[in-house]
């Protein structure tokens, strides 16, 4: 038996092969978390140093293979035994092998997080291109959530592929049909760009950014415009309640803004699950009542 056939024949086997996939792509995304938004700056300056016609200073290569690895204290290079997902940090006691610096538990729980998410894929999908398709939309929301926390920033380098990859998949029936993802994109986009211009033309403000409006705008082109609704109402219940336990609890303050794309994902992936469930049994309720 090769092991594609073990991974289609015995359920076991694939949870367990997507919980390590989801391990190591993890520890890849703490790489992305990391960088990516030092790319966009970098990218930032280099174009503001062509606008005013300065010659672009010279800088070492930066992006998400290059440079390896290495402690952000004492630029200790992380060898191949102190990069295994989870395990490491667990070895090292969360302190850097070089210098004894602690090293953040966020690396770990985002590992643990994307295998924990994939295995359970792989359990509710079964083998086959559902389950890869979900785990792909697990990592990039993975990676926007956690960057959004870091910077308030939605990188278009994640969201607009994320968007045209939904349609694509959905050209082939994987999570809906194509008009619904096409209609879930574009209402997707509008619902929060309507809100954005209401709100800014109510109060002069800005209430989020376009990041969010992307964001949106991908989970509908992946799931349909039927799942929008149930998206926004979690993410819009959640944000309220972790954002009125800031102000209040913690003292923050109201105008100190609080990044909206991490409840958007949630929403998403609550909805990847359990979205038809869901909607199915509120339709039920609505109908008894």
């Amino acid at each position: 038996m090769s092991f594609l056939e073990l991974l289609q024949t015995v359920p076991a086997a694939f949870v367990v092969a997507c919980l390590i996939l989801g391990l190591m792509v993890g520890s890849f995304l703490n790489v992305v978390i990391h960088r990516l938004p030092k790319m966009m700056d970098r990218g930032w300056h280099q174009q503001c140093s062509e606008l005013r016609g300065e010659e672009p200073v010279a800088t070492p290569a930066y992006n998400l293979v290059v440079p390896r690895s290495a402690c952000p204290q004492c630029n200790h290079t992380l060898s191949a035994w102190e990069n295994i997902p989870v395990i490491s940090y667990l070895l090292l006691r969360g302190k850097c092998k070089g210098c004894g610096a602690p090293i953040s538990p966020r690396y770990p729980i985002i590992e643990a997080i994307s295998g924990i998410l994939c295995a359970y894929a792989a359990w509710h999908f079964g083998f086959g291109l559902i389950a890869a398709s979900a785990m792909l939309l697990i990592w990039a929301l993975l990676a926007l959530t956690a960057i959004d926390f870091d910077t308030q920033l939605l990188p278009d380098d994640i969201t607009l592929p994320l968007l045209w990859l939904g349609l694509l998949l959905n050209l082939f029936g994987i999570f809906t049909n194509l008009p619904n993802a096409m209609l879930g994109a574009v209402v997707g986009y509008l619902s929060l760009w309507s809100v954005y211009w209401l709100f800014k033309l109510t109060t002069g403000k800005e209430g989020m950014g376009y990041g969010d409006f992307k964001l949106l705008a991908a989970l509908g082109a992946w799931l349909g415009w039927q799942m929008l609704p149930l998206i926004i109402l979690l993410s819009s219940l959640v944000g309220a309640m972790v954002g009125i336990t800031l102000i209040i609890a913690l003292k923050h303050g109201r105008n100190i803004p609080i990044p909206f794309g991490p409840y958007l994902a949630g929403g998403g992936l609550i909805a990847l699950f359990w979205g038809p469930t869901l909607t199915q049994s509120y339709l039920q309720f609505l109908a008894m009542t």
